[in-house]
């Protein structure tokens, strides 16, 4: 149980550190700073692919017959990593609006 218990938390932790460093990177491309903007936006894709490696593993593990005990907390990781990949892609999108937008005022 210990060790779903920190799979768990891995998902949600790192989903929330993609989710906080997408939002991050929406801030500084609305203020103009790109460079910055493209380096969280890429920590952002990192903490993702982390957050979605674990829950592979665990879908895998699974897969081959592995006892997967279904808890509250395992749904919310769940919940928070498909959030967070939500967002993450639509503020993709709107930090390309911004950056449109940018230019537009310029």
């Amino acid at each position: 149980m210990a060790d779903l218990e920190m799979i768990i938390f891995d998902i949600i932790g790192h989903g929330g550190n993609a989710r906080a460093l997408a939002y991050e990177a929406l801030e500084k491309a609305r203020a103009g700073e790109y460079d910055e903007c493209d380096k969280l936006m890429e920590e952002c894709k990192n903490e993702m692919n982390l957050a979605h490696n674990t829950q592979t593993k665990l879908v895998q593990d699974e897969i081959r017959g592995e006892d997967i005990k279904i808890s509250l907390l395992l749904i919310h990781a769940q919940d928070q990593l498909m959030t967070s990949m939500a967002e993450q892609t639509l503020i993709m999108q709107m930090i390309e609006m911004q950056k449109e937008l940018n230019a537009l005022k310029n």
